[in-house]
């Protein structure tokens, strides 16, 4: 098939209007997003995927390389605390590959239906584990929906990149909120034209497709997304489409 007849959806073909995507079924709002994702967006999740998951591989293949250099040659510093540090490099390695391919699972995949494996906030909380980013996901989110939660989860990812030095990440709800608090918090104009899906496709990037994606669920929902900044805080709003 040619790329000009599949390469691309836009989302205006399939919904009017808050009010159509609110009288969608979770199954229909799952199939209906799925004809709007234009394929380069598809193209650029999965360099985002492949970059999230390259550094703990990488970290991995470099735990087997000296397990495999101090198999070739022992030598005389050769012993068990040798082999017991390229073993521990590779299990946290090993665990933060598998974090984020449990996160990405359920952000990327999670297409309604009943929930596997851990909690959302669970492997909210995991995703962060070891990074300079701490993650509240408070009680009253746990409680949304799925789809709810599909899109929180997708924006905690979205906050973390307005926080380069570390912070926090804090979800509420009512109305659907994020707010990212840390020194040197910020958000971009790239990342806050790709949340309002202003950004046209052909000028998406892998570090702003994760907000344009974002901002994609949202609209399933019903609603769209704002982004609002302070010293030294940026909150990410969920609202009704009509305000």
């Amino acid at each position: 098939m040619a790329r000009q007849g599949m390469d691309r959806f836009t989302p205006t073909t399939v919904f009017a209007g808050a009010a159509a995507q609110a009288s969608l079924s979770p199954r229909s709002r799952h199939a209906a997003v799925r004809s709007t994702v234009d394929l380069r967006v598809l193209e650029l999740l999965t360099a985002h995927l492949c970059h999230e998951l390259s550094a703990p591989i990488a970290a991995i293949s470099n735990g087997l390389e000296l397990l495999a250099e101090e198999d070739r040659d022992p030598g005389p510093t050769s012993g068990t605390s040798f082999v017991r540090e390229a073993a521990a490099l590779i299990g946290d390695s090993a665990r933060r590959a598998g974090r984020r391919l449990q996160f990405y699972r359920f952000a990327y995949g999670f297409g309604g239906g009943t929930l596997a494996g851990p909690a959302p906030h669970e492997l909210a909380v995991s995703f962060f584990a070891e990074s300079r980013i701490a993650c509240d996901y408070s009680d009253n989110v746990r409680n949304l929906p799925p789809d709810w939660q599909k899109l929180a989860c997708n924006l905690l990812p979205v906050g973390g990149e307005t926080l380069p030095r570390g912070g926090r990440l804090v979800l509420t709800d009512d109305p659907l909120n994020l707010e990212a608090v840390g020194e040197a918090a910020d958000l971009s104009p790239e990342l806050r034209s790709a949340l309002m899906l202003t950004t046209p496709i052909a000028e998406l990037t892998s570090r702003t497709v994760q907000a344009f994606f974002t901002g994609l669920l949202a609209k399933v929902l019903g609603c769209r997304l704002i982004g609002t900044a302070e010293p030294g805080r940026v909150r990410l709003t969920a609202i009704a489409s009509g305000d």
